[in-house]
């Protein structure tokens, strides 16, 4: 096979493989399974390219189209055997659910890891050309993917984190309080206390934060200054020279730069020194939008952290109370730690489970830490 051919995807040569006259047990079970999920992986990928367009819409459905060949090599082991058609995993069915009804970040993230845990390379069974496929699905599916982490990594990963925040925060403020010895309704209070000292925290930060990157860039904006008082300057002394030199342009595109606003030089004459591309002129000046609304930056921090901080406290809201309040709300702080672990696990590339497993040992590790302590005040206090 031709491994440099004009390609996206490797071809796979089923050819260069033997069949096996009579396949045992064991093999037939792990054919099934790979012909399972080259089935679910080129469904996913399909309806994946049915949601995109343009270059990524056609890069997907070149990747189905090399997982059929994926499967008519299994087909063609398999034989007879390869009747019923083996039904997808659980995980796959879920993750053609995904495909069908949600955006292709967070599935494409999954089809990553799928691909990156390909064991053809390791199976006499596959050849060489489907294992180089498998490597070079994983780096299509990755590029295909880091556009959208991209997109997402901003915003939605701050509500990630915010969220975490709030969650582990006042759980940890709540394991405190409970094991000093107080009474439910005080932690209760201290519960939404902590939950509105956060958020408000949170907000003002962002909103000072927002506001003030936003007044620094305003200071640095050119102004049109030059387009006011060229026509009084000395055009001996030149100083409008200086502003571009400031600026960043260089001695020669500075003193052309000057001649054309004293209306010396037509602005044609020489379009490479006309226009600066590592600075925006002061006649087009760019409003900062990428930053967003300093109000908006601030509700959306209040939200973020106060839903996360609600959740500790729920089990007292609906009037439980003592140890069993407190495991409850241990509990659902862990599902919602594990929750915003693994979706920074799927927006890094990173394991999901290893990902939430990490997120909750933090949050418990907190929330230990300000228990032991409140145990340590309660015993003094007493």
């Amino acid at each position: 096979m031709d491994r440099n051919a004009p390609s996206s995807v490797i071809a796979t040569d089923t050819s260069m493989h033997k069949t096996v006259a009579h396949p045992s047990k064991a093999q037939i079970r792990r054919w099934r399974r790979y012909l399972a999920e080259e089935i679910s992986e080129a469904h996913i990928y399909s309806v994946l390219a049915r949601r995109s367009s343009g270059k990524e819409a056609e890069i997907l459905q070149e990747v189905a189209n090399a997982e059929l060949r994926h499967q008519n090599h299994w087909r063609a082991l398999l034989g007879e055997h390869a009747h019923p058609e083996p039904r997808p995993s659980a995980s796959a069915r879920m993750l053609q659910l995904l495909a069908k009804n949600f955006g292709t970040v967070f599935v494409l993230a999954l089809a990553q890891r799928a691909e990156g845990r390909s064991p053809y390379a390791e199976d006499p069974d596959a050849t060489e050309a489907m294992a180089a496929d498998e490597a070079i699905h994983e780096e299509i599916i990755r590029a295909l993917s880091t556009s959208g982490r991209e997109k997402l990594s901003g915003n939605f990963r701050a509500a990630v984190f915010g969220a975490n925040d709030g969650l582990v925060s006042n759980v940890a403020l709540i394991m405190g309080i409970g094991a000093s010895g107080a009474s439910s309704s005080m932690v209760l209070l201290s519960g939404i206390a902590g939950l509105l000292a956060g958020a408000l925290s949170m907000a003002a930060g962002e909103f000072v934060s927002v506001r003030s990157q936003r007044e620094m860039l305003d200071a640095s904006r050119p102004t049109q200054v030059t387009l006011s008082v060229a026509q009084d300057l000395d055009i001996n002394e030149n100083e409008l020279v200086l502003i571009y030199k400031a600026r960043g342009m260089s001695d020669e595109a500075a003193h052309h730069r000057a001649m054309e606003r004293f209306g010396r030089l037509d602005c044609d004459c020489d379009p490479s020194l006309s226009y600066n591309p590592a600075m925006e002129e002061e006649d087009a000046p760019q409003e900062h939008g990428a930053l967003g609304s300093d109000i908006g930056a601030a509700a959306s921090s209040f939200c973020f952290f106060a839903s996360g901080a609600l959740i500790p406290i729920l089990p007292y809201i609906f009037g439980l109370g003592g140890t069993f309040a407190m495991i409850l709300s241990l509990v659902l702080v862990g599902i919602a730690l594990m929750g915003t672990g693994a979706i920074v696990g799927l927006l890094s590339g990173a394991s999901p489970f290893k990902r939430g497993v990490r997120q909750l040992a933090i949050g418990y590790g907190a929330a230990l830490a300000t228990y032991l302590l409140g145990l340590l005040f309660g015993a003094t206090v007493g």
